[in-house]
């Protein structure tokens, strides 16, 4: 059976997992995810990822979860566009997440990244998801 929101399973598996004080968490492997993984652990919400392959031959990230005296590094992770809706920001109209605190990740013509370094860059594109 397809998935509609593969990035949205992905995230929900995350905050599930740390509700729960899991030390890793499993997710079906994807290029985008992958990206978004690459931001979460540049910006230090989690640990590390490792791309592997289960018995059946399908790609999987183990996600080594972060914890900081013994509560979760993400307090709140939400999907920002969605596949019946789609979310596009301007590089001076991408949202602030917490005043800054957290992180809006955006996926523009040049890549996967945060919001911050969007702005730096000068880019707009679509908001994935937010994270604090």
């Amino acid at each position: 059976m397809s998935m509609t929101d593969p990035l949205g399973d992905m995230l929900a598996r995350i905050r599930n997992a740390q509700m729960r004080y899991k030390s890793t968490v499993v997710a079906p492997a994807s290029k985008l995810r992958g990206w978004v993984l690459d931001v979460l652990a540049d910006e230090g919400f989690i640990r590390s990822y490792e791309k592997s392959v289960e018995a059946d031959g399908k790609p999987i990230f183990e996600i080594a979860l972060k914890y900081y005296e013994g509560e979760p590094a993400i307090r709140e992770m939400r999907r920002y566009s969605k596949p019946g809706r789609r979310a596009y920001s301007g590089s001076k109209e991408l949202p602030q997440v917490r005043n800054g605190l957290g992180v809006a990740i955006v996926s523009t013509n040049r890549g996967v990244m945060s919001d911050a370094k969007a702005r730096e860059l000068n880019v707009g594109g679509e908001v994935l998801c937010t994270v604090f």
